[in-house]
C-alpha cells in the first residue's frame, strides 16, 4: 500500500460547486468528472487511500482574494482534523491592491504558498504584476502555476515565459503544473528541465498522452521533482491513480512521486 498526497486539488462551496464545475468544463471544452466539493474529494480519498491534499482555489477577481484565502485556510484545517495531511495555498489576483499585506496575512493563516492560474486570470507570467508578487515571495513561499495551453488566445502561461521569470528571480521556488505545460510538453522540457527550483505535477497530463511519453517527461525532469496530482475535480482520484500505476517506473520512483516529494515540497 502506497502513501499518497494529491498535490493538485480544487474544491468549491456546495452552493456554487455545480456552476463552477460547468464553467471549468466550458473553459477547457472537456469533461469534468468530479463534483467539485470537499465532501466528494474526501470521500474519494477514503476509497482510494489518499493520505492528504494540497488545496487551492483561483481568485478570478480582486474582490474574491480574501474570501478565497479564508475559505482555503478553514478547509485545510478541517481536513487535518479529519486525519489528512493537508496544506492550503492562497489565491492572488493581479488587481488586488496590497500584495505584501495579504501575503503576511495568509502566512499567519497557515497557508504555505500562492496559486496563480495565468490563463483564467489573463495574467502573463512574465508581466510586471508577476514581478511585484515574486519580489515579495521569493525565498519565502513557493508559487504554484497552471502551465501551458495549445490555444492561441491563451498564451499567458507559456513555458518560455516562466523561463524568463526564473531568470529574473533565481531563488523563486515554483511548481510548473501539468508536467510543465498542459498541451505544451515539448516546449516545457526544452525551457524548464534541469532548473533546480522547479517542481512538476502529473495533473491533467496522464490522460492526454501515452504512458511512455509520461515516463519520458518524468525522467527528463527527474523523478525527485515530480509529484502526483489529479487536478480534482477534473479527474477522479481512482481514475488518475490507475493511470499513474500503469507507468513503468521503479518502486522508489513511485513512492517519491506519490508521497515523498510532496512531503519534502510542503515541508510536512
Amino acid at each position: 500500500m502506497y502513501k499518497i498526497i494529491d498535490i493538485h486539488t480544487h474544491t468549491y462551496p456546495e452552493a456554487i460547486s455545480e456552476k463552477a464545475v460547468k464553467s471549468l468544463a466550458a473553459f477547457y471544452d472537456f469533461t469534468v468528472d468530479g463534483k467539485g466539493t470537499y465532501a466528494d474529494l474526501e470521500a474519494q480519498a477514503k476509497e482510494t487511500g489518499v493520505n492528504g491534499f494540497l488545496l487551492f482555489s483561483v481568485a478570478t477577481n480582486a474582490h474574491q482574494v480574501t474570501k478565497v484565502n479564508d475559505t482555503i485556510a478553514a478547509l485545510a484545517e478541517k481536513s487535518r482534523q479529519n486525519g489528512f495531511e493537508t496544506v492550503g495555498f492562497a489565491g492572488m489576483h493581479q488587481d488586488f491592491p496590497d500584495f505584501a499585506g495579504e501575503i503576511e496575512r495568509i502566512i499567519g493563516l497557515g497557508l504555505r504558498g500562492v496559486k496563480i492560474h495565468p490563463d483564467i486570470q489573463r495574467l502573463d507570467i512574465d508581466s510586471p504584476k508577476m514581478f511585484e508578487l515574486c519580489e515579495i515571495i521569493e525565498g519565502r513561499i513557493p508559487l504554484y502555476l497552471h502551465m501551458g495551453d495549445n490555444r492561441p488566445q491563451y498564451r499567458y502561461s507559456e513555458p518560455r515565459k516562466l523561463s524568463r521569470l526564473l531568470e529574473r528571480f533565481p531563488k523563486l521556488e515554483v511548481v510548473a503544473a501539468h508536467l510543465g505545460g498542459y498541451m505544451a510538453w515539448d516546449e516545457a522540457v526544452a525551457e524548464l528541465a534541469g532548473r533546480p527550483n522547479v517542481w512538476y505535477d502529473t495533473s491533467s497530463a496522464l490522460w492526454a498522452m501515452t504512458p511512455e511519453r509520461a515516463v519520458e517527461l518524468i525522467h527528463a525532469y527527474g523523478s525527485d521533482r515530480v509529484m502526483f496530482g489529479t487536478d480534482y475535480p477534473v479527474k477522479n482520484l481512482d481514475d488518475e491513480l490507475s493511470r499513474f500505476m500503469r507507468l513503468e517506473l521503479s518502486e522508489p520512483e513511485r513512492e517519491d512521486i506519490l508521497y515523498n516529494n510532496a512531503k519534502r515540497f510542503l515541508k510536512i
